[in-house]
Order: structure tokens, then C-alpha cells, then sequence
């Protein structure tokens, strides 16, 4: 079953590289290798469901639709439970082309329970990729800060120096002639 770490990292396959959007999982190799780190086995109907349910659930994260828009990817899937000596486990039943892509929604599910509102969009409208925000105040905005958080604030801070520029003329110190400089 895919974990929250692996629904990242497939909801972030869609990156923007120096204002390029880019689809890592466009090429069959390397989405084939990510099936195989995560337990599939990389066929052709794998990787059609894979792509189909990570463009589904990018919309879904950044409310662009509502849940509702994932049934058809889970018809007919269910989890059984097996209890063995080591307890209790929910065994996921679907075709196996449509397990790894029925794991990922149930990880999106599994987060929006557990830590619902942690998962979100980037506060970068130029950046498509998602965060999982683990801070205590549930205040994270930006996927790094290294990149998209100090590319905005350096932003903002050149938009107010230009407004200021523009309401101060030029050579004037903003001293006021009645007040001395």
C-alpha cells in the first residue's frame, strides 16, 4: 500500500523546471521504476491508471474538484481483512493493474482522516508541486523555502520598493521642507 511519502512524491511528478512544466512520469522508464519501488510491476494498464489517478488527485488537492471525481478510480475495489498471529491486516482486492493506483487514493484518504488540511498546494502560483505541512501551527505555505518561499518574499519585498519608488519622486530623500533633513 502506497504511503504518504510515495503520494507525494506522485502528485509532485508534475514539476515546473525553470518555468517549464515538466511530467516526469511521461516517459514509461521512470514511472516503471517508481511502479517498482512501490510494490507494482510497472506494465503498460499500470502506468495508464497511475497517471490517470495522479492528474485526478492534483485536481482534487487543489480544490479544483471534489472528491466525488475519484469513484470511478475505486469502483469496485475493497479491503478484506486477514488476521493472522501477527493480528489484523486489510488486504486490498482490485485488479492488479489498478492496485498501486487505488493505494495512492487511499493514502490521500488515510491523510485527509489523519491530518486533514496537511496536504496542499504550494502558495506559488508558478510552482505545481503539493507539501505536507508538519509544522505544530499548520502554517507551511510553500513546498521548500529555499526555493519557492524566498523567490516570494523577495518578490513582495521588490513590489513594495517599486510602489514606494513610484510615490516618491526621484532625488527626493522623503524629508519634508518644513522639517530639516
Amino acid at each position: 500500500m502506497p504511503s504518504e511519502e510515495a503520494l507525494l512524491e506522485a502528485l509532485n511528478s508534475t514539476p515546473v523546471v525553470d518555468g517549464v512544466p515538466r511530467d516526469l512520469w511521461l516517459e514509461d522508464p521512470a514511472l516503471r521504476q517508481w511502479a517498482a519501488r512501490h510494490g507494482g510491476d510497472g506494465g503498460p494498464a499500470e502506468r495508464e491508471w497511475l497517471r490517470k489517478t495522479r492528474d485526478v488527485l492534483q485536481t482534487v488537492v487543489r480544490g479544483e474538484d471534489g472528491p466525488e471525481v475519484l469513484a470511478p478510480f475505486v469502483a469496485g475495489a475493497r479491503k478484506v481483512p486477514r488476521v493472522s498471529e501477527d493480528g489484523l491486516e486489510w488486504i486490498l482486492e482490485v485488479e492488479a493493474e489498478r492496485r498501486l493506483a487505488v493505494g495512492l487514493i487511499l493514502a490521500w484518504a488515510r491523510m485527509q482522516e489523519d491530518s486533514p488540511g496537511r496536504l496542499r498546494p504550494c502558495a506559488n502560483s508558478d510552482c505545481h508541486l503539493f507539501l505536507v505541512d508538519r509544522s505544530r501551527a499548520n502554517t507551511a505555505r510553500w513546498c521548500s523555502m529555499k526555493t519557492c518561499g524566498n523567490r516570494l518574499k523577495a518578490r513582495r519585498h521588490h513590489e513594495r520598493q517599486r510602489r514606494a519608488g513610484r510615490q516618491t519622486a526621484p532625488g527626493d530623500t522623503g524629508a519634508r521642507a518644513d522639517q530639516p533633513s
